[in-house]
């Protein structure tokens, strides 16, 4: 009898848990559904609005102008060497290559 009350309490405590798991997803199927309705995130980079792009394309040209004219004076500098050298007669390479 002691084994028959004991196998009757274990299948009560089943019963009662498997009650309880019902529940648990329950609550969880709905926690699911609440959590789909919501927008996703968008992945990726923001697009720039029209007013952001022109801001960049200001910024560029005046960055690449910038660039253009400190390249320009690096070029007259070393062209002005080149014809200095030139025109005194002097080579830029030494004589013991040739």
């Amino acid at each position: 009898m002691d084994l028959y009350k004991a196998i009757r309490s274990l299948y009560e405590e089943k019963k009662r848990l498997d009650r309880l798991i019902q529940s648990l997803e329950r609550i969880q199927a709905r926690a699911v559904a609440v959590e789909s309705e919501k927008p996703k995130a968008r992945r990726g980079r923001r697009g720039m609005s029209a007013g952001e792009r022109l801001e960049v394309s200001e910024r560029m040209k005046r960055y690449w102008a910038s660039r253009r004219a400190s390249s320009n004076t690096a070029n007259r500098s070393e062209t002005t060497a080149a014809t200095a050298a030139a025109g005194s007669g002097g080579s830029t390479l030494p004589d013991a290559i040739f």
